[in-house]
């Protein structure tokens, strides 16, 4: 058998949630051992890098060269699929080719459907196309994994996806990066002061950063937020507010090897967002001891359990005053720390990529 994965996403440069769960799991399928005559192939548009480039024996990577910045996976891989097909094609992350044969299995990974809920955080192409791509998988996909029975059922009321056709598979975390690392120097690197609130993923509209940076702004309290993350869609209005404090600190991308110093050294992590498909920062946070509080709805309820403290997304005032909670009660703190911590055993990449190749091998 050979299995083929779209890698183009895992071999970014820069990563985000998307990248990361591409990377990881195929770093911990590397690691299963296989019977004979199962094969891997990595289909990527420039030569892997890194550790994503050890390949094991019974893997390799094709090259599929193409010179237009989008529209790879669509146009590229349909062609390779045509000339060179594998019998399971595996797309870690949202978009089918648009031309597959039959005779292929396809499985994958749909990770949430933020633009059907708040078409207002996206641009008007950014909604059409992903709409497009998701109506193209709902309907050709053999096997769709998602990170969530949330985003299951999303895609269930919104898409009319079949129920059988769907695989709740939780991702992971990588527990020997995020674990409580303390550094003054790299907090000097970023300019960051204690204390602190800190806020990782995207400035834009979906992540409610506008409610974030005004529940701030009625803290009666002496520390800094800081904002992770490049400037996504809505960053106008959202760089206005930051404007209004000298003690909002926006340090834009930051290498991940660095995260969990500025998780361990928080106050507190906040995730405000309107729409989150499984919430990789919150874990990240609560593996390296920083209490985390974070918006009722959503998938975060399911995901963060008993771990976190919730709050309205859309009332500024609850979100302060849950700020205040935890820097005021310090047991409470404590308590959020310890349940953290056991919250976040219950998710690896490990078992998340030998459920994945189960689907692969099996699911059909």
């Amino acid at each position: 058998m050979l299995i083929g994965i779209d890698a183009s996403r895992a071999n970014r440069e820069e990563k985000t949630g998307v990248e990361w769960y591409s990377y990881y799991l195929i770093q911990e399928l590397k690691k299963i051992p296989l019977n004979n005559g199962i094969n891997f192939i990595l289909y990527t548009p420039n030569k892997l890098k890194g550790e994503l480039a050890v390949l094991p024996k019974n893997w390799q990577e094709k090259i599929l060269k193409w010179p237009l910045k989008y529209l790879w996976t669509q146009v590229k891989l349909s062609w390779e699929m045509f000339k060179n097909s594998p019998d399971v094609l595996f797309i870690p992350s949202h978009a089918l080719p648009f031309f597959i044969p039959k005779k292929i299995k396809t499985v994958i990974t749909l990770h949430d459907t933020g633009f059907r809920r708040y078409p207002k955080a996206y641009s008007f192409w950014q909604r059409f196309y992903t709409n497009f791509v998701y109506r193209n998988a709902v309907k050709k996909a053999t096997k769709i994994i998602v990170p969530s029975n949330f985003t299951k059922n999303e895609l269930i009321n919104l898409y009319h996806a079949k129920t059988e056709k769907i695989k709740v598979v939780y991702f992971g975390i990588d527990k020997n990066l995020f674990k409580p690392t303390i550094d003054q120097k790299i907090l000097e690197k970023y300019r960051i002061k204690k204390p602190y609130i800190l806020f990782v993923g995207r400035l834009e509209e979906k992540k409610n950063i506008k409610n974030l940076i005004s529940a701030f702004l009625l803290l009666n309290q002496p520390m800094q937020l800081v904002l992770v993350g490049k400037p996504g869609y809505g960053y106008k209005e959202i760089k206005k507010l930051i404007l209004r404090s000298k003690n909002i600190l926006e340090i834009g991308y930051v290498r991940r090897n660095d995260l969990p110093y500025l998780y361990s050294a928080a106050e507190l992590f906040i995730l405000s967002s309107f729409y989150e498909g499984f919430g990789f920062p919150g874990l990240e946070a609560m593996a390296c001891g920083c209490p985390v509080i974070a918006a009722n709805q959503t998938c975060l309820p399911e995901i963060y359990g008993p771990a976190a403290i919730y709050f309205d997304l859309n009332s500024i005032k609850e979100i302060a005053g849950r700020v205040e909670e935890i820097i005021n009660n310090k047991s409470l703190r404590k308590e959020l720390i310890k349940k953290g911590f056991e919250q976040v055993k219950k998710y690896s990449w490990e078992r998340c990529a030998r459920e994945t190749l189960q689907i692969l091998l099996t699911g059909f």
